[in-house]
């Protein structure tokens, strides 16, 4: 694994392992968006919503690199019930924060290997959230049909 990648090189390996993050968070019968943006105006590389209105984020770090220059995802644990790291196969695991979650991922696929603990969000928040993820996907959605049709929130 490279140590640093370009900032081009970056982004479209995190959006390859967002695809994988992705298939298998609706395997598992997760709703799932990319680029999710918090009111707080931190935007998370990935937000998904479960059955039971669960709340899980996953912060992609696609190099050693892109990892060690960020110190902001402390802030999303607050928004969510569970925090994970989802990584390429080659990267050192051991430096990863051990209190959240794991997931290895590529292009096609990932796998879970750490669950962290289910940390409770404040009612208020968790209602403001999961409405900013409906709010969200249907934007998303009324886009696909009409560009024009939707603004963003």
């Amino acid at each position: 694994m490279s140590d640093v990648l370009t900032k081009a090189e970056g982004r479209d390996q995190a959006r390859l392992l967002a695809r994988g993050v992705c298939r298998l968070l609706e395997d598992m019968g997760y709703a799932s968006l990319t680029e999710f943006t918090l009111a707080s105006g931190r935007r998370i590389d990935v937000m998904a919503l479960g059955r039971d209105g669960e709340l899980l984020a996953v912060e992609i770090k696609s190099c050693l690199a892109d990892f060690r220059s960020d110190g902001k995802w402390p802030e999303y644990l607050e928004w969510c019930e569970r925090l994970f790291f989802a990584v390429p196969p080659d990267f050192p695991h051991e430096v990863l924060p051990a209190d959240c979650g794991l997931i290895v991922a590529d292009a096609w696929a990932a796998e879970m290997l750490r669950i962290p603990p289910r940390q409770a969000v404040a009612a208020a928040r968790r209602k403001a959230v999961t409405l900013r993820f409906a709010r969200t996907a249907g934007q998303r959605l009324g886009r696909l049909l009409d560009p024009r049709g939707t603004q963003p929130l």
